[in-house]
């Protein structure tokens, strides 16, 4: 049911930040306030802010120029609403999920915008089970989130991995060495795999593909025969060994429990021992995250933004703002909650890669 002019909206950004939450902020609030007559209340860092009932009114002046901003205005943080116990409590007093309620009903909401990616999104299905009228963004630099083609952040993050690809070309070409350059993608290997094809790396790992360290020696042994002096091997933070793969759950996390620095390190490590090559490492992190975004970001959240509040106007709730087949849609947050969009075998940016002769490993 469409809601009245003078309806309030709640917005909250959760998770880790992304590049293009402000340009996503500033579309939901203009939008809503401009074209649909909608107030919009801001919730500081996430479902805490909402948990705790720290928000304010948000006023026009607060969108000037956070635009090309990295990060978000009303801050972020990952809380789990249905999972965190330590807002019980000991008299047994309302939990997490009681006090988001309280809020939601003393700031007299008819809906709650949500931005972020796979848990945030997973809590707002949630949400919604629990009667609340919700409505999704997808943010990801992993580009994970199911039933949309793409999420904002992702091509900025990609930017800066393939920036920094370039960057190494230079310093590995004087120095004859294997770079290993470790990127961010814990289950899905969608930036890896991009900036890896973007940036001329010779070596791709995601954690899609279990890789096999003969195999990628045998590839730079056949690039030093070649004349090659040289080599780019870039790894999803995600990617796993052949044996990893073959592991139980428990044991794959007690063995990387037991790893004294990351992926990115081991492969570089496996590498120079199998290869002989001397082999160095750079951890991108957090620059993947920060910093102004590219355009297409600004574009694809402020298309999100808008959308939202189209939705919350129509009272389309319980859905997920999404972009599929360059259309943009709205998808049931029950499609979207408790999964992750990983590289599927076969997907034409894994034959790219190979056509181009990059080795994945396997």
């Amino acid at each position: 049911m469409p809601i009245q002019k003078n309806s309030t909206c709640g917005i909250l950004t959760s998770g880790g930040d992304a590049p293009g939450l402000n340009a996503a902020i500033r579309a939901v609030a203009r939008t809503a306030m401009d074209v649909y007559g909608i107030k919009i209340i801001g919730f500081e860092h996430g479902y805490r802010g909402l948990i705790e009932n720290k928000s304010r009114v948000l006023e026009p002046s607060e969108f000037s120029g956070i635009l090309t901003r990295g990060g978000t205005i009303l801050g972020t943080s990952r809380e789990k609403p249905f999972k965190d116990k330590n807002w019980c409590t000991e008299t047994g007093g309302p939990c997490a999920v009681d006090r988001i309620k309280q809020t939601y009903r003393e700031l007299g909401l008819d809906c709650l915008v949500i931005l972020g990616g796979n848990g945030t999104n997973t809590t707002g299905a949630m949400l919604a089970r629990e009667g609340l009228n919700i409505i999704g963004l997808p943010k990801t630099i992993d580009n994970d989130i199911v039933e949309t083609d793409i999420t904002f952040g992702f091509h900025t993050a990609l930017t800066v991995a393939t920036d920094a690809i370039d960057r190494l070309h230079s310093t590995a070409s004087s120095h004859n060495r294997v770079m290993v350059i470790e990127v961010m993608g814990h289950k899905a290997g969608w930036l890896s795999l991009y900036s890896g094809v973007a940036g001329g790396g010779d070596v791709v790992l995601i954690p899609e593909i279990p890789y096999s360290v003969p195999n990628i020696a045998r590839h730079l042994e056949k690039r030093a025969q070649d004349g090659k002096t040289f080599s780019i091997v870039v790894v999803a933070e995600g990617a796993l060994s052949v044996e990893e793969a073959a592991m139980e759950r428990k044991a794959f996390k007690k063995s990387r429990e037991r790893m004294q620095l990351s992926i990115g390190y081991r492969v570089a490590q496996e590498i120079q021992e199998a290869t002989g090559h001397e082999s160095r490492v750079t951890v991108l992190g957090y620059l993947q995250r920060g910093g102004t975004p590219v355009a297409y970001d600004r574009v694809l959240a402020s298309q999100f933004g808008a959308a939202a509040a189209k939705m919350v106007a129509e009272g389309d709730f319980g859905k997920m703002v999404a972009m599929k087949n360059e259309k943009i849609v709205s998808v049931p947050l029950d499609l979207v909650a408790g999964k992750i969009k990983t590289v599927p075998e076969g997907h034409y940016m894994i034959e790219t890669a190979r056509n181009v002769g990059t080795c994945l490993g396997d």
